[in-house]
């Protein structure tokens, strides 16, 4: 990737270990940034992005349950991914930083600055990190379908190679326009063998875990509650099947964002959940965000 080198480190947390990807800039950083992707997804979700950080430290775990990190034994949930997320700054040795949060990784974002402040200088949520638009009482299958819809589905499939998974993900409506060697291997790294096929590494247990516990548990509630961070939510107008209006809508943010005053909001145009990190029109409105957020956690300091 022009501007930084890749490397990947295992970080030892409960369980095991967590895969986490580091894209160190060719000259010396002048900051740097934690990155934490969705649900399903992987620390290979933000390369559009980090292309366009030059001069960061862009620092992106496989969340438990997912990518290289699948593995890993015991339960997941809001708090046990903020714990994680302490583990992998305290192994770099990084005491405060900005963390940027995709999708569920925002609201796994907004747990570990309340649980974890000392880390956190400011907060960046893409499409996620504020509740969400859903009925109470729904059980969790229910729920977990009601939200994530066909993409939860694919987790229980299995594919014979690469090149059928890829074809499964070539005819995703969020990509049509959108498609790039960068979300081939992507991809491609989102698959593990299973006997005689493969299958996507992300657990479906553990995206019923953190799916229900993301929305019916307290832990969210109450880091909202006492969020002491500046934060920036950024929002796309089409959801996870590049459909209107998106996980946030217009009607829906009018009333949710008074109940949050220290959330500062940004709408971007003409991108959907997923191409808002996953594409280069995607990252061209979001990079500079994370610059702006960046330079004022450099000259104002959390008390």
């Amino acid at each position: 990737m022009t501007g930084h080198d890749y490397r990947a480190i295992d970080v030892p947390v409960s369980g095991g270990s967590l895969r986490v990807g580091v894209w160190e800039p060719e000259e010396d950083a002048g900051a740097s940034v934690l990155v934490v992707h969705g649900v399903t997804a992987s620390h290979l979700a933000w390369p559009f992005v980090v292309e366009r950080l030059p001069g960061v430290r862009v620092i992106a775990p496989d969340l438990r349950g997912r990518g290289r990190s699948n593995e890993l034994e015991g339960p997941a949930g809001m708090a046990a991914h903020a714990a994680d997320l302490a583990a992998v700054l305290d192994r770099l040795g990084i005491e405060r930083i900005v963390v940027v949060g995709h999708s569920m990784g925002a609201f796994v974002s907004v747990v570990f600055a309340h649980l974890h402040p000392g880390h956190v200088a400011r907060l960046v949520l893409i499409d996620g990190g504020l509740p969400l638009d859903v009925p109470a009482g729904l059980p969790p299958d229910e729920l977990v379908s009601r939200i994530l819809g066909p993409t939860a589905a694919r987790l229980s499939m299995r594919f014979a190679d690469a090149g059928e998974y890829r074809g499964f993900w070539r005819e995703h409506p969020a990509f049509h326009t959108d498609w790039t060697p960068e979300l081939e291997r992507y991809i491609e790294y989102d698959l593990v063998p299973e006997g005689d096929a493969f299958r996507p590494a992300t657990s479906y247990r553990t995206t019923v875990e953190d799916t229900i516990d993301m929305n019916t548990g307290t832990a969210l509630p109450d880091a909202l509650a006492r969020l002491r961070h500046p934060a920036l939510l950024i929002t796309a107008p089409r959801g996870l099947l590049n459909e209107p209006p998106g996980l946030y809508p217009p009607a829906y943010l009018a009333r949710l964002l008074p109940a949050h005053p220290g959330v500062d909001h940004v709408r971007v145009h003409d991108r959907n959940h997923y191409t808002i990190v996953m594409s280069e029109r995607g990252a061209d409105a979001v990079a500079p965000l994370i610059r702006r957020e960046l330079a004022a956690a450099e000259t104002v300091p959390i008390e």
